[in-house]
């Protein structure tokens, strides 16, 4: 359901609908495109954390983007959505980071 949602509004800006739904699915897709990505990242953390983390992320993300655009004067809306759409996919398909080990101990060596 929330894929559809997304993706609808990806849709929709990319076919330069003229619908009132536009804007805020397009907003929905801007947040959750990037907000996947970085929350699939983030096993580790408690789902609050992951969730907050995942939507502070997206919102910096999508910024990063417009000002990458608006330095390079290439400026456009489609052109946003691709990049988005592109960044979160290879975010989805990446492999997470691994695990870090508190330094100073060995694997399968315990303390007594």
């Amino acid at each position: 359901m929330t894929t559809a949602v997304a993706g609808a509004g990806a849709a929709l800006a990319l076919a330069d609908v003229p619908s009132p739904l536009r804007g805020p699915l397009t907003l929905f897709f801007l947040i959750a495109a990037p907000g996947a990505a970085i929350g699939s990242a983030l096993r580790g953390l408690d789902p609050w954390g992951r969730w907050i983390s995942a939507v502070a992320g997206a919102v910096a993300f999508d910024m990063l983007v417009a000002e990458a655009m608006l330095a390079l004067h290439r400026w456009s809306v489609t052109g946003g959505i691709v990049v988005i759409t592109a960044l979160s996919v290879v975010g989805l398909i990446a492999p997470p980071p691994p695990a870090r080990r508190p330094p100073g101990r060995a694997p399968g060596r315990r303390e007594s």
